[in-house]
């Protein structure tokens, strides 16, 4: 469990199928460009495909949760990169050399609450400091302007755009923009990154950022 004062992240389980669709269905109106379940059949098998990719270790699924309640608002996910290193490198095989985190979405009633932004730092923290990661990378609908706001707060940098990168929610070939934050320059976003959580000095609009088209 990643625990903060706004939200708790914990692993999902099939067991969370129910409680997920009654968040994702609060609301449909922010979820224009985001590959949200719109019913339970829906979340079953995206929670199914997720575990699968769990399985394989090419993905981390969580949930996030209201601190104290553990209400479920939403998920977001780690998906996970092991790098083919030279035969004179001695690789890491337990954890993974550069992340991507996606698959995020939150209930409406979540929304702008500083909910996403801690739940980011948390999962920053843990891929920096704890795997000791050398990038973390986010990608977005390029049309999303909320979430590339959003994804810039966090102090991500634009790498640039992938042209028909996959298939958009709206069932049109998207372009995505890619942004990363780098192990080098973890350090001084961090402590911004943290004041911003504490003081929640500005709101958050929800990140519909996404995995890797085989886990969409």
């Amino acid at each position: 469990m990643l625990s903060g004062d706004i939200v708790e992240l914990t692993e999902l389980t099939v067991a969370d199928v129910a409680a997920l669709t009654a968040a994702a269905c609060e609301s449909r109106t922010s979820y224009t460009h985001a590959h949200v379940p719109v019913d339970g059949a829906g979340m079953r098998r995206w929670v199914d495909q997720a575990l699968a990719a769990r399985a394989a270790d090419r993905q981390l699924p969580l949930v996030i949760r209201r601190a104290g309640s553990g209400d479920v608002l939403g998920t977001s996910s780690f998906h996970l990169e092991q790098w083919p290193w030279p035969a004179h490198v001695t690789a890491r095989p337990d954890t993974p050399d550069a992340v991507e985190i996606g698959s995020t979405w939150l209930a409406q009633s979540a929304q702008r609450t500083g909910a996403n932004r801690e739940a980011k730092l948390l999962m920053l923290d843990h891929a920096f400091t704890h795997w000791q990661v050398h990038r973390v990378r986010f990608r977005t609908d390029v049309r999303n302007t909320r979430s590339r706001q959003a994804i810039e707060r966090l102090g991500a940098t634009l790498d640039g755009i992938l042209r028909a990168d996959f298939a958009g929610a709206d069932a049109t070939i998207r372009d995505s923009a890619y942004y990363s934050i780098l192990a080098t320059e973890w350090p001084a976003i961090r402590p911004q990154l943290l004041a911003a959580t504490r003081t929640r000095e500005f709101t958050d609009p929800e990140l519909s950022l996404h995995p890797h088209s085989g886990s969409a």
